[in-house]
Formats: structure tokens, sequence, C-alpha cells
């Protein structure tokens, strides 16, 4: 597809890895309320199903609507950061290849674009749609006015809830960092930190995306938690991405982080890593002796090993 000719407001990104099943029905969410001063970019990160004849269908369906492209097998940071370097718009959002865009989002994000000019960031909410099709509403959440109050929202406090798809980004904000392409997951973390902690943001309760949950295999989670480890803390403390002001969170999301990764490995059967985690956490705060949905599992894991907690 030739680029387009007016300016774009909004440019739609979709990376797509074997999703051929319902990549489709993602597009065609978009399709009726795309304008003309939107674009759709699908990028195909190498994908080894036939998701490259699903986009051949798509373009031939929708000839001059869509602009494609397909790339090495990459990750899902690189697709995003590719999907930055060719959209045209001011505005972006990454919808996933098994996602939806609510009816009525562009409208909404039109409206509250032009309503918040000083906006840079734009949290909205979206509809939780379970395998077996129970759909439940969510809102972002309350969004702190201070960067640092607004970071400890999102990574410690789980009260400011985010999701891709939900999510619009000014171009302007990858400017301190685009998505960390070591990392298989988690890669959204430290570009959703570094736009609270360093632009305007804004909030839309309504949906804007219908994120559809479906059981990934546990071990595969595992296996990507597991490359990243702790230096996802590094990535996100960058200085590069947060200021002065907001590394004072940085030891309680190490804390946080370890536990996650100890909970991981519990659920995996890893046991020697998730010990390893839960002394990393006890070592950076002794006080996680006390949250007992963690040390009830660790005091499990120590006592069927005989091996000290303090080891």
């Amino acid at each position: 597809m030739s680029e387009p000719t007016a300016p774009v407001l909004l440019s739609i990104v979709i990376p797509a890895y074997n999703y051929a099943q319902t990549l489709p029905r993602t597009v065609e969410s978009v399709m009726p309320q795309l304008a003309d001063d939107c674009e759709l970019i699908i990028i195909d990160d190498g994908s080894t199903d036939s998701t490259p004849q699903v986009i051949a269908d798509l373009l031939e369906r929708y000839p001059q609507r869509i602009r494609t492209e397909r790339k090495a097998n990459g990750g899902l940071a690189s697709v995003r950061n590719r999907g930055i370097e060719l959209a045209l718009g001011s505005w972006l959002t990454f919808l996933d290849a098994d996602d939806e865009m609510a009816e009525g989002a562009i409208t909404r994000i039109r409206s509250h674009l032009a309503a918040n000019p000083q906006t840079c960031f734009v949290a909205g909410g979206h509809i939780s749609v379970s395998a077996s099709g129970k759909r439940s509403a969510h809102t972002p959440g309350l969004m702190p006015a201070e960067p640092l109050a607004r970071v400890r929202a999102y990574l410690l406090d789980k009260t400011l809830s985010l999701s891709n798809g939900a999510c619009v980004m000014h171009r302007d904000v990858f400017q301190r960092g685009n998505y960390p392409e070591a990392f298989r997951s988690a890669e959204d973390i430290p570009v959703f930190a570094q736009v609270l902690a360093n632009h305007p943001c804004s909030v839309i309760d309504e949906p804007l995306a219908l994120i559809h949950k479906h059981d990934d295999s546990l071990r595969h989670q595992f296996v990507h938690a597991k490359a990243g480890g702790v230096k996802l803390v590094d990535e996100v403390f960058s200085e590069k991405r947060l200021p002065t002001e907001c590394q004072v969170l940085r030891k309680p999301f190490f804390v946080q982080r370890c536990l996650s990764l100890f909970r991981s490995a519990w659920l995996a059967g890893e046991a020697d890593l998730a010990k390893d985690w839960f002394r990393q956490a006890v070592k950076a705060d002794w006080r996680v002796i006390f949250r007992g949905a963690y040390s009830r599992k660790a005091l499990r894991l120590w006592l069927r090993g005989g091996v000290s907690v303090t080891k």
C-alpha cells in the first residue's frame, strides 16, 4: 500500500506472530473505524503459520487501506519498535493480533485528544474476554497528577492499570527509549514507566480495546520471565528512562520483581530458582517474611529441601 498523502493523526500497529486464526477478527474490528487521518499497519514477525496468506487475503479484501511488512522474528518489542519507525501518525496504539479495537474507540480517542491538547499519553479502559467468552469491563484507575505518584501507582501500588491495546501514545514519548528488545516478556513496563515519569498523561475510562485472555503454557511464560529476571529492574530504572526523583522506587520494585519471579518459579516447579529469588527479596527487605502468601510457599520449599532460608 502506498503511504497516505494527508496528515495522519493515529497509527494503529498490529504485531502478528502466528496468529493466523485471530488476525482477521482484529483487523475487522478496526476497519469500520478507519478514517482518512488514520492508518493501519500489520507487521508479521516472521510467522511460521499461515499468517502471510491471511495478510495477503486482507490486502485483497481491503485494497489501499492497510500497510504491511514482514520481518525476521525478533519478538514483540522489536515489532513495536519497527512500528514506531514505519508509523506516519503523531499518535500510536499497538493492538495485539488476538485482541480487538472496541467499537467507537477512534471517536473516543479523537474527542479526548481535542479536549486534552497537553496530554502525551492516554490510558484507556478495556473489556477483558475470557476463553469461555465471559466479558468484564476494566478502567485504568486514577491517574495521579505528579510523576512520582504515577510511577508508584503503576509499578508498586497497582492502582493504575495499563494495557497496550488500550493505550494511545504520542511518538515523542519514545525519545528517551523504545521497547527493550532483550526482553521477550514485560517489555512494556520500562516504556510505560518512562512515559508516566516524563510526560503529561490522561485517562479515558471508556473501553478502547477488547483484550482476549487465553491459557498460555505456564512453562512458556516462565521461560521468558526467567530470561529477563531481575535485569528488568535495571532497564526500568535506567537514567535515560527515569529521572532522579523516581529512583527511590528502585528498591521496592526490585523486591516486588523478586517475589513475582519467585511465584512464577514456584508454580513452574523450579524450586532452586524460587529459593534464590526469595532469598534476594529477603536480603533487600527482611520484612518480606511477613508477607504470608509468599513466606508460606517459601517455607514449604525449604522444609521439603531441608535448606535454611538464610543460606
